[in-house]
């Protein structure tokens, strides 16, 4: 403490020799005093100053990483202690918000629209920083953003285990030698055995060909994912997509041990396109039937019943219901607390219609770069929000029977594997 208050006082006596140089100097003292707080909180959180040692330290300094604050009065260059076990932040940075999460977007998004480096700095200014931002610190803040969103899509997934997988794909523009095209986003969420969603991966393709999906489903299995199968009974349990034949043929080549669960409504759809909208709402009534049922035998009874009884006046769904069978039912066979989780693709598709809301500011991205850059961010915030989330999407209680009814039965010959991939 006694380096920072002998820097602090040097600086005062420059501001009283030179006036002239208080803002400069200002900053100087802000930046001292916040690296000090920073120095401060590293030494509790590791139980002992610089080069101290005693017996309660968890951990040592493994050199710094140097970071820019943007604040009103103006940007701060700090350095954050790294640590050789484990994570260190700054409580004063909050981790979530490195810099101020609205000013980022803004920046980002401005550049991504294409809009000028003046207009960027005139953005920056009306948000309250008067000193607005140079076309360097555009730059360095886009950089940043890729190098966080590059280690948020590539980070392992070995650190616990997703029995349930959601697949879906959305479409968004992109500006590709001087022609707008249509470029598909695919996006992947699983639930761990914690019980908390998770987002795992995205990509980004030309059309949802088979190829893709087993080149996407493929780079899930090399960061970790785990698979089911005899030597593994706790990997990928259950994939839910919709019906589309490139996504199914991937999910069958790569995850051959998980079952499939078509999404119910993207099957209301189906039976709504095939029948016009007044003729379907009785039948998509009758078909819900099955769906309101409380055990696995009197789903799989609802089912049959409701297929029969469709035979004489729509036979063309009795036949759709027939083929689709063993992929709608696919849920009855979890535990009961998971079926309204698990029966359809509608939490990934909330998280769609919130790319596309993300997306459509922008509306024609410059390139792919751009296009992971902005997603890629959302997807992250998203997947915050769920981890620091109080509620889990599925109970810690109904994750263990779970696990009890995918493992085969305890002998003397075997041991009940624990909840990590």
């Amino acid at each position: 403490m006694t380096h920072h208050q002998s820097a602090l006082s040097t600086l005062i006596t420059e501001v009283l020799g030179d006036p002239d140089t208080a803002g400069d100097i200002l900053r100087r003292m802000l930046e001292a005093a916040m690296q000090d707080a920073i120095n401060a909180e590293a030494a509790a959180h590791i139980g002992a100053d610089r080069y101290e040692r005693n017996q309660e330290r968890t951990t040592t300094r493994n050199g710094t990483r140097p970071t820019t604050v943007a604040t009103p009065a103006s940007e701060l260059d700090l350095a954050i202690p790294k640590m050789r076990k484990g994570s260190f932040f700054p409580s004063l940075l909050n981790p979530r918000k490195r810099i101020d999460k609205a000013l980022y977007a803004v920046i980002c998004q401005a550049w991504i629209d294409g809009v000028s480096t003046r207009k960027v700095d005139e953005i920056v200014k009306a948000l309250g920083n008067d000193h607005g931002i140079s076309r360097s610190s555009v730059s360095r803040i886009c950089k940043d953003l890729d190098e966080v969103v590059a280690e948020f899509t590539d980070r392992p997934l070995d650190h616990t285990w997703f029995p349930y997988l959601w697949l879906d794909a959305t479409y968004l523009d992109v500006r590709y030698h001087g022609r707008v095209v249509s470029r598909a986003l695919v996006v992947a969420t699983g639930v761990s055995a914690q019980g908390r969603r998770e987002i795992l991966g995205m990509a980004l393709g030309d059309a949802e060909t088979t190829d893709f999906w087993t080149e996407f489903l493929r780079s899930l299995r090399a960061r970790g994912l785990a698979v089911s199968g005899p030597s593994n009974p706790l990997g990928v349990a259950l994939v839910v997509s919709d019906a589309h034949s490139g996504l199914k043929a991937a999910v069958k080549a790569i995850l051959p041990g998980a079952s499939w669960q078509r999404c119910r409504v993207h099957f209301a759809r189906n039976v709504t396109q095939k029948l016009g909208s007044r003729n379907s709402k009785p039948v998509n009534a009758l078909i819900g039937t099955i769906f309101a049922q409380t055990d696995t035998a009197s789903t799989l009874g609802q089912y049959r019943l409701v297929a029969d009884s469709l035979t004489t006046s729509y036979p063309e769904i009795t036949a759709m219901l027939d083929e689709a069978e063993a992929d709608l039912t696919a849920f009855a066979s979890f535990p009961r607390e998971h079926w309204q989780k698990i029966w359809s693709n509608n939490p990934i598709e909330r998280l769609n219609r919130e790319i596309k809301r993300r997306a459509d500011v922008v509306q024609v991205f410059p390139d792919d770069t751009n296009l992971t850059r902005l997603i890629g961010a959302v997807l992250q915030e998203q997947h915050e929000e769920w981890q620091y989330g109080e509620r889990r999407y599925l109970s810690e209680s109904s994750m263990t029977k779970l696990a009890s009814m995918l493992q085969p039965p305890i002998n003397a010959s075997s041991t009940m594997l624990p909840l990590t991939a």
